[in-house]
């Protein structure tokens, strides 16, 4: 990646932390108990304490409360249109309160220890320089700059980059590919569909592998 390149990208970045931010913070302060009544139909799929047993369901426990709202936002209004079934399941949520709430219990649980699968060791030292130092051949910037040290955030009030590490490998590697496909295109600015498009085939597996590794 070019200086000038690389700039772009960081001032960019700050300054959708600053939009987004604002905008996220009207998506906090819910009742964590009120939230696990209310997150019962979600445990279905994504586990009672947010830990799937299934890659196809993300990892929902330590998630930011503000990013799972969005998300839920973002499906009922038609912003994200990648999951069918989230889409009917956000239907559901009657208020922007149930889905703070909902958030606010998931964001107070603890990520699982273990991963559903063995983490191919070798694999995952190339997506850990991927994820740290980007590829400035193909205009990559690392990831570890917007999601934090193992990916597990930069900050909780700058909840448009979300916790990925200790994330499904699959669900990752889907992601990133409806990102890329222009399947997803409810990131902030574009920012991830343009990274996205920049990565190979081969560097999203590796960069999900180390990211599915990055448990408590």
């Amino acid at each position: 990646m070019t200086s000038k390149t690389s700039l772009a990208v960081v001032l960019w970045g700050l300054l959708m932390a600053g939009f987004t931010g604002t905008v996220l913070a009207a998506y906090e302060g819910g009742d964590p108990k009120a939230g696990e009544a209310k997150s019962a139909l979600c445990g279905g799929c994504h586990g009672p304490d947010g830990n799937s047993p299934d890659a196809t369901f993300p990892r929902l426990a330590g998630q930011y409360e503000g990013y799972i709202v969005k998300q839920i936002h973002d499906f009922k209004k038609g912003l994200r249109t990648n999951n069918d079934t989230m889409a009917g399941m956000a239907a559901t949520v009657a208020s922007i309160q149930d889905a703070k709430d909902i958030g606010a219990y998931f964001h107070k649980q603890k990520m699982a220890k273990k991963p559903l699968t063995p983490v191919n060791k070798a694999l995952a030292a190339k997506g850990e320089k991927l994820f740290k130092n980007g590829n400035p051949r193909t205009g990559v910037y690392g990831c570890i700059n917007c999601h934090g040290p193992r990916g597990k955030g930069k900050a909780k009030n700058i909840t448009q980059f979300p916790v990925i590490g200790g994330q499904h490998r699959d669900y990752i590697i889907k992601q990133l590919k409806d990102f890329k496909a222009g399947r997803r295109h409810n990131d902030p600015g574009g920012m991830m569909a343009d990274i996205a498009k920049r990565l190979s085939n081969d560097e999203i597996r590796a960069v999900a592998e180390y990211l599915s590794a990055q448990l408590p």
